[in-house]
């Protein structure tokens, strides 16, 4: 069993800041856990744009707190994203997020990241592995 917070974490490997600036993640279960899945508290911020296409992971994206504007680029349909909505990337969608404040989600990605992706140039994070300890 374990059993953490995501204040236990603030400041160690797990607590990564993007180098765009526009968010940040404490990524409380990895890979390395070996459960199949990751799980993030993620907060975006306001005033910022964050273009992402997720084509090795699917995610589901819970909104505790905030509100954000979210676009599918595929499409244009945007939707208005606030505490309690949840959007699924079932299709490997490009999107993009435009917190109107600053705004926190609870993520689940599958496959699990390692906890060292960041967004590369077409907004994507790379397939990482890690043996689960």
């Amino acid at each position: 069993m374990i059993v953490r917070s995501f204040k236990d974490i603030e400041n160690t490997d797990r607590h990564v800041r993007s180098k765009s600036g526009t968010w940040e993640s404490k990524r409380i279960v990895l890979a390395r856990e070996g459960v199949g899945f990751s799980l993030h508290e993620t907060t975006v911020y306001a005033g910022t744009e964050t273009s992402m296409w997720y084509a090795h992971h699917s995610e589901a994206v819970l909104c505790v707190e905030g509100e954000s504007e979210l676009t599918n680029d595929e499409t244009g349909e945007t939707h208005l994203i606030t505490p309690g909505t949840m959007y699924l990337l079932d299709g490997h969608e490009k999107h993009t997020l435009r917190p109107r404040t600053d705004s926190r989600f609870i993520c689940v990605f599958n496959p699990p990241v390692t906890g060292r992706e960041d967004h590369d140039a077409d907004g994507v994070y790379p397939l990482l592995t890690e043996e689960a300890v």
